[in-house]
Parts: C-alpha cells; sequence; structure tokens
C-alpha cells in the first residue's frame, strides 16, 4: 500500500497520465529499478547503477533564477550564474510537458534537515527508480502517519531523459540544473548523475537558514564519549565520512549539517561515500555498507556473471560512490543531531606536501582558512591532471553556497566565539614532497586519526608547539609515537630547498586567492599569512 500526500500533483499544477508510484520504500523501489533495467543486484545485496557521461557535479550547468527574491540576497559570480524569469518559465513548461508522457513517475515526501523547527519539506519527482530510491536514501525519511498531510515547501523535479536547449533555455548545454528560490522549485535534466538532488537541497537550506542565524555547513560531525560534537569541513577526497566514521564516536551524518543555538544537525538521513579502492582494513565500517541491501552503488564495476563487485576499478569513474541509511553505520546517532560543537577540523588533502598533518588555529585564522577553502587536486583524480593543482573552494562548499561568502564567515566566526570553539587543520594529504615525486605517499590514516583522537580528547593542547614559519598556525612538536619528522612537513623532505621553493609558491596561491575577501574581513583576518619566516 502506498502512502501519500492528499495534497498531490494537480495542486501544484503538473498534470501527466503517468502512474504515479508514492514513497515506495527501498525493496519496492529496488525491485522497480531491476525490472526497468536500471541497474543490477550485486552478490552480496547493494543496487548497482552506472549514471553514464555524468560522473558528478556538472557545475557550470547550473544556474538561480535572477528576480526580487533573489537580486540582493545571492552572491552571484562565477558559482552562482543568473537565469531570467523568462527562460526558466520556458524550461518549467518543456518539464512539465515531459511529465504529460512519462509512465511511470516515481515521488517522494522528505525532510530536508533533522531538527523539526528548523527543517524544509522537499517533494522529488523521478522518472527512475533507483533515483527515487536514492534520495529517499539521502534525506530524512518522515513517519507514515506524516505523509498524508505532507505538503512540499520545495519540489525538485530530476529527469535524466530530458535535453536542454540553451537558446530557449538560457543555459550552457542539454545539461541543466535551474533552482527558482521564489517558484520553490527546482528542475534537474540532462544527466543521470543522482548527487544533483541531494546538493540541491543543500543549496536550498544554505540560502534559508542563515536568515534564521543559523550555520549551514558542508561538513561531516560526530559525538565523543564527554558528548562533546566535532565538526569536519573539507572538499571531496580529503576524508569526510571516512574520519567521522569513528566506531569509539557517535556518527551524526557525513556531508551536509546546520548549527543553531541548541545543536548540530544532520541535513540528512543518509551517507554519500566515495567507494574507489575503498578499503576494509582503513574503513570497515563503510566498506561494510558494499554488502547491505539497501546501499545503492554508482559506477562501482560489477561482474555481470558473478555480480561480484570490484572497489579497485575505476574505469567507470574515479568518483565511484555509494549510498546507505545513516543507521548502516554501526554507532549512528539515532537522532541525527547532537550538542553544539565543541571542535572544529578544517581537512585539506595538500599535494604538494607543505602543510602538517595537523595544526591549531586561532579564531582569525580559522576564518581565514574557512573562507578559504583549500585542497589540491592530484593525477589520477581529476582527467587532464597532470601536476598537483590548488584548489580553493570558498567554505569548503562554494557551488552551494548562494549568499555571499561573508554571511557564512561571520556566523562561523560568531559560532566561534560564543562556545570557545576549538578549530585544527589535518592534512590527509601528502608528506615528504609533493604527490607527483617519486615514491612519496600519502598520510597514513592511522597517524591522522591518532592525532584527531588526541586533538578531541584534549590531551594534544598540552603538547609542546612551534608556529609554522609559512603559515603562522601552531603545529606540535611530538605527539605520542608518531615520527617527529612526519609532524614537521620541511623535516621530511630530503631536498630542503626544494620544500621551501614549494611551500613559498603555495603561500603565494592562498594570498592570490584572499584577495577577494579582504574588503569583507577584520585587519586580523587578513593579517593571518603576515607570517615572518
Amino acid at each position: 500500500m502506498q502512502a501519500h500526500s492528499s495534497f498531490g500533483l494537480s495542486e501544484q499544477g503538473i498534470s501527466t497520465s503517468a502512474e504515479i508510484k508514492w514513497n515506495l520504500l527501498t525493496a519496492p523501489l529496488a525491485e522497480e529499478a531491476v525490472r526497468n533495467g536500471e541497474g543490477l543486484l550485486a552478490k552480496d545485496g547493494p543496487l548497482v547503477v552506472a549514471t553514464g557521461k555524468h560522473t558528478g557535479r556538472s557545475a557550470k550547468d547550473k544556474f538561480i533564477v535572477l528576480d526580487d527574491t533573489t537580486k540582493d540576497t545571492i552572491g552571484w559570480g562565477a558559482t552562482n550564474v543568473a537565469m531570467t524569469p523568462e527562460h526558466f518559465a520556458a524550461l518549467k513548461a518543456d518539464f512539465y510537458a515531459a511529465l504529460v508522457e512519462k509512465k511511470t513517475l516515481y515521488v517522494a515526501d522528505l525532510y530536508g534537515g533533522s531538527q523539526a523547527e528548523h527543517r524544509v519539506n522537499v517533494r522529488v519527482i523521478n522518472e527512475l527508480a533507483w533515483h527515487n530510491l536514492f534520495i529517499r536514501t539521502l534525506l530524512v525519511r518522515p513517519e507514515a502517519y506524516a505523509l498524508h498531510d505532507f505538503v512540499p515547501d520545495y519540489t525538485i523535479i530530476d529527469l535524466p531523459s530530458f535535453r536542454a536547449d540553451p537558446a530557449k533555455h538560457g543555459c550552457r548545454s542539454e545539461t541543466v540544473i535551474a533552482v527558482n528560490f521564489t517558484e520553490k522549485l527546482i528542475l534537474i535534466g540532462g544527466t543521470a548523475y543522482a548527487g544533483e538532488m541531494k546538493k540541491s537541497v543543500f543549496s536550498i537550506l544554505n540560502y534559508l537558514l542563515p536568515a534564521k542565524g543559523i550555520m549551514p555547513m558542508h561538513c561531516s560531525a560526530n559525538i565523543g564519549p564527554e558528548g562533546d560534537t566535532a565538526v569536519f569541513f573539507g572538499l571531496s577526497g580529503t576524508g569526510k565520512t571516512t574520519l567521522s566514521a569513528d566506531p569509539n564516536r557517535t556518527l551524526i551524518g557525513d556531508d551536509e549539517h546546520g548549527w543553531s543555538d541548541t545543536a548540530g544537525f544532520n541535513f540528512e538521513g543518509g551517507c554519500y561515500a566515495k567507494m574507489i579502492r575503498l578499503s576494509a582494513e582503513a574503513e570497515p565500517e563503510i566498506h561494510a555498507t558494499t554488502k547491505r541491501f539497501g546501499t545503492v552503488l554508482e559506477n562501482v564495476v560489477i561482474n555481470p556473471h558473478t555480480r561480484e563487485i570490484d572497489l579497485d576499478d575505476d574505469s567507470l569513474a574515479e568518483n565511484s560512490r555509494g549510498s546507505y541509511p545513516i543507521d548502516f553505520i554501526p554507532n549512528a546517532s539515532e537522532k541525527n543531531l547532537g550538542p553544539v560543537p565543541k571542535n572544529i577540523i578544517f581537512l585539506t588533502a595538500d599535494a604538494y606536501g607543505v602543510l602538517p598533518p595537523i595544526a591549531r588555529l586561532s579564531p582569525d585564522q580559522a576564518m581565514y582558512h574557512f573562507l578559504s577553502g583549500y585542497t589540491a587536486r592530484v593525477a589520477g583524480t581529476e582527467i587532464g591532471v597532470t601536476e598537483p593543482q590548488a584548489t580553493f573552494s570558498t567554505c569548503f562548499g562554494a557551488p552551494f553556497m548562494p549568499r555571499p561568502p561573508a554571511v557564512y564567515g561571520n556566523l562561523l566566526k560568531e559560532r566561534i566565539s560564543k562556545g570557545g570553539v576549538k578549530c585544527w587543520l589535518v592534512n590527509t594529504g601528502w608528506t615528504g614532497g609533493r604527490a607527483t615525486d617519486p615514491g612519496i605517499k600519502r598520510m597514513p590514516i592511522k597517524v591522522t586519526r591518532a592525532l584527531l583522537n588526541a586533538a578531541l580528547d584534549g590531551s594534544l593542547n598540552n603538547a609542546e608547539f612551534r608556529i609554522d614559519p609559512n603559515f603562522g598556525f601552531e603545529v606540535p612538536v611530538a605527539v605520542g609515537d608518531i615520527d617527529p619528522n612526519m609532524l614537521d612537513p620541511r623535516a621530511a623532505w630530503a631536498d630542503k630547498e626544494a620544500y621551501d621553493a614549494t611551500a613559498a609558491d603555495l603561500v603565494s596561491k592562498f594570498v592570490e586567492n584572499f584577495v577577494q575577501f579582504e574588503k569583507d574581513v577584520d585587519p586580523a583576518v587578513r593579517e593571518v599569512m603576515n607570517v615572518e619566516a
């Protein structure tokens, strides 16, 4: 029996002769996906699907409608690109016309946000069953009794088969993600990458919550035995999901959270982890989800005969992904929320081999690194990247931050000041040289976890610290039995002059990137990088 809202699609002006399948649960949606030829069930239970050409977000194909609601509230620029109301109207008309032709549509009524007073009601309309399973897994699922009276605040329509017309719709290509905050409608077409849906909900909350004084964050979060919440900011590949899935701490969530006066709360009800070369030894909790019915594996290679998966095969995508309910992680929070944060961790995967594995930040330094949002791409993770390449993503989530960066930066500064929050920079990248140098390896995850544990349990505060001559933050001199040379990046390099040159180059990249924020921050934040060598 399907549970559906009395507020139907016709109430939203959507007319279709399609069979509407409302709020199906995991098993029926998996059955539908297999029956429709959308994917295969793997040997141990997961649904395995391929997304085709788009194996990641299409950042250049995302647009926000520029109108009276948004003209003065959006941080317009290279990330937040405008679409006219007229172009959106034409796109909407063609989307609605496409819905008329569908034989089957899958509809899920869900929540974005786990703290009841700050969540948003989201209705998602899909042509693919696995997409509906994905978004049902990733968002917060209402109790069955709440579905009858569910009225959406925002609606997402996702049609991978739709092909946009740049001339008619004011977009860049046949792929389009169009956000209309006035009509509270998001249209996604021309891509089968399911992550566009979840990131659209993130964008909605990132737009709405700051007006209520709530800090939205692209971060993972967990809670220690003493009730101490930690949040982990970081771009894809820096370890947000891995490091927050700690068997000794309770997981709140792996990607998107809000920080209110009373809680740190997950926006989602599931996790979306990178699968490529996932290790059962290093990441046992996440690896175990690849053997569970209810997990959706995207672009993971599967043997069609034995149905065995190969997490090491990147022939379909380097960005292979797995989505699973958060309760697949054994020590996940039942309510997807916890106390307000006590520690903030900024994660980076420094492919230049310059940053230390951990550093303690002052509030001004924390603001600087939050606005910078640094990590580095390296060959093998991005097409065409053969050398380390610095990446700066404002607030560690620029593509999903509709408002001007200073809005989020000031909110974070206020939260840090209110709570006396400890701030740390953690490098999960390379040590002893650049990532492309022969024989250079990534930071061992056991070292990263040991340093994190020392920071979160407070023992690291008692260590001896030195001032880093390049960045000015505090770096521990010795921690337990960790090799001191690993704590000092320069000492780990065989060629000290090469380290100095590489460090100077990275510092210049930070300074150049930060020019865009200088007019919006206090002098003390602007002066963070004026370090005496």
